[in-house]
């Protein structure tokens, strides 16, 4: 039996992981290095929510996928592993990609294929792993293939995106890249393109970075009407009668590790050449200091001078996930900490450690603790008991409250 090795079991790798051996007739072994992660695994127990993964899991059985912390000696490898950009450059941040590259050299067989899953900068490869390879002595092309196929799921929608998404893969070699696609062909029924890496590396940062700026366009809109006293909601909706005109909504934040981090990306490299993209991210990344506007304006008008009294409802970057990640109510933690305000208190139902001070697991002891509700993540949970804000001054950043006297963006 053929093996694939994916290393990186998190967010992408465990569902990718987990997919390919329910339905590809291979050997999947995953790989981290993270043994606790891995001894999670190993005894039934998964490392996040997400809606369906506890079913695929039970369905890859252990006959068919493997956890270790071991690199395979075999023909294939799939690299879903981070993929961080450094904060002062905003380059990306290439060390666990070369990484991984080194540790497969280490260990594969010849002339075996390594896909990279990890969304990467336009040239990545280029600059930084076919000089690697080239290091250690191997001709690409014949001891080891190259190719990107970069991920295109989202947390709380990852196995129907992963069967129903469409994805690219990058090669260098028409030949290996329909070899990768028969692989991926075992579970994607979408289309599934084949063509050069550069161009794969491109079209996925360029995806997240639409998606960027059509929310700052969003966002930078809220703070338009804000100054003049208008319904940006009614004003989206309106213009989006128009059969051309989609705009998205505005928010308190973007978050998550795609559309937070890939336009860096092309910011880092291209600085020259990004000002759109670049005066899109700063609006985006303006939106939690806009929050924190909202919250003094909603304190002076009734005269609540205690911080300790406001609750953040909402630690994930977007709903019904566990995932927090790059997450809006981060952000604005973070601008609290720069200008020594202390005491807000956080809720979020999909969170049960801590990960912040005066984070509470309780919600009906959160909000007996506050005046102040900020609503910074549209969990169905909050919809649910949207009846328990009756009594409580609400700041609703997610436009999912439609009773009187509640503050918008």
């Amino acid at each position: 039996m053929s093996i694939v090795n994916v290393i990186g079991l998190g967010y992408i790798g465990l569902p990718t992981a987990l997919m390919l051996a329910k339905h590809s007739g291979l050997k999947i072994f995953g790989t981290d290095y993270n043994e606790s992660l891995i001894d999670s695994l190993r005894s039934g127990n998964l490392t996040f929510d997400e809606q369906g993964l506890e079913e695929l899991f039970e369905a890859a059985s252990e006959n068919e996928i493997e956890f270790t912390t071991e690199y395979m000696s075999c023909h294939t490898y799939i690299v879903a592993v981070p993929t961080p950009y450094m904060k002062t450059s905003k380059k990306i941040d290439s060390k666990y990609v070369v990484s991984a590259v080194n540790s497969i050299l280490d260990t594969c067989k010849p002339g075996a294929i390594i896909i990279i899953e990890s969304t990467i900068s336009p040239g990545t490869i280029d600059k930084y792993i076919r000089p690697v390879i080239s290091e250690r002595g191997f001709v690409i092309g014949r001891d080891v293939h190259l190719a990107h196929a970069p991920e295109r799921i989202i947390p709380g929608n990852m196995i129907y995106e992963l069967e129903n998404n469409s994805r690219t893969i990058g090669t260098d070699d028409n030949e290996i890249g329909h070899k990768i696609k028969k692989i991926y062909e075992s579970f994607c029924r979408a289309d599934i393109v084949v063509t050069d890496i550069r161009t794969a590396e491109m079209s996925k940062v360029v995806e997240n970075t639409y998606r960027d700026i059509n929310i700052a366009f969003a966002n930078e809109l809220a703070k338009i009407c804000r100054e003049d006293n208008m319904d940006v909601y009614e004003v989206i909706k309106t213009a989006n009668m128009h059969p051309r005109v989609n705009i998205l909504q505005p928010g308190p934040g973007v978050g998550g590790h795609c559309i937070s981090v890939d336009p860096w990306f092309l910011v880092g490299d291209y600085p020259d050449l990004t000002n759109l993209i670049l005066s899109a991210r700063k609006i985006n990344d303006s939106m939690p200091l806009h929050v924190l506007s909202r919250i003094r304006t909603i304190m002076r008008e009734h005269s609540i001078r205690d911080i300790s009294k406001i609750g953040l409802y909402g630690l994930t970057y977007k709903e019904n996930v566990d995932d927090m990640r790059e997450s809006p109510t981060l952000q604005l933690l973070e601008r609290l900490d720069e200008h020594l305000s202390f005491g807000v208190k956080v809720y979020d139902p999909y969170v049960h450690k801590s990960h912040v001070e005066n984070q509470y697991h309780d919600f009906d002891e959160f909000l007996s603790e506050i005046e102040i509700v900020v609503i910074m993540v549209a969990h169905d949970h909050i919809k649910e008991n949207i009846n328990k804000l009756d009594v409580k001054l609400v700041l609703d950043t997610r436009n999912i409250c439609d009773f009187d006297g509640v503050y918008k963006l």
